[in-house]
């Protein structure tokens, strides 16, 4: 190999993918190597910052590269109006609560940040199920990290309410969700937004817990949502 292209040709194997969608993996301290998925909008410049919306994915049976999978099935539908780059990662573990997946998650996060234009004005978290458990579970521990959230078909678990939707949240559930009730979580919401929070609830109808496709039309209503919030606060 001529000595004077081996640079040049190692700078490119080690470029990050600039442009669709890609399925990576990252190595994280203490936990080991994160699969996940990565979408990239075609018109992305890097004088340009974009949006960053984290999908986590839901429970059920795991594959490699479940987050990806979920991530264009589900979410990149859902946020497309935001133009975002997304990170999806697979859960290292079996719940999105647990230590060493909150620190692969944030570790991909901080990936992003350090090799993408990111406006971090603008940083979305959003998952459906064990997700949206997540999604709730991420945005009260790192407030100074993400800037909304969008909970899907998701119960808040133990976090105390005073640490609930201290950012735009637009949550998600279906009256007919047989596996999550509908009621706590509707009643969640009535009291986040008594105590001032920007908090907006939506119900859907005919939507059994495991038809998690019929949520991308509401997905893209939250996502505007949340968009017009980041402008109010801009």
């Amino acid at each position: 190999m001529n000595m004077l292209l081996a640079p040049v040709l190692l700078l490119l194997l080690n470029q990050l993918p600039a442009r669709g969608i890609h399925e990576l993996a990252l190595p994280v301290a203490g936990v080991g190597q994160i699969l996940y998925g990565i979408s990239i909008p075609n018109d992305y410049k890097p004088s340009e910052p974009r949006p960053l919306v984290v999908a986590l994915h839901p429970g059920g049976a795991r594959m490699r590269y479940y987050g990806s999978a979920y991530m264009q099935q589900v979410v990149a539908p859902g946020v497309r109006d935001l133009e975002p780059i997304i990170v999806a990662p697979d859960c290292p573990t079996q719940g999105w609560t647990d230590p060493a997946a909150e620190r692969a998650v944030m570790a991909l996060v901080q990936h992003a940040f350090d090799n993408y234009a990111i406006d971090r004005r603008r940083v979305l978290v959003t998952g459906f199920s064990l997700g949206g458990r997540g999604t709730w579970f991420m945005a009260s521990r790192h407030a100074d990290v993400f800037t909304a959230a969008i909970p899907m078909a998701a119960a808040t678990g133990g976090e105390p309410i005073d640490r609930l939707a201290t950012m735009p949240t637009y949550v998600i559930h279906s009256r007919d969700d047989q596996v999550v009730p509908f009621a706590p979580a509707e009643r969640n919401a009535r009291e986040l937004q008594k105590m001032g929070r920007v908090i907006k609830f939506e119900a859907l109808f005919d939507l059994g817990h495991f038809e998690m496709a019929g949520y991308v039309d509401a997905l893209r209503r939250g996502a505007r949502w949340v968009a017009e919030r980041w402008k109010d606060s801009s």
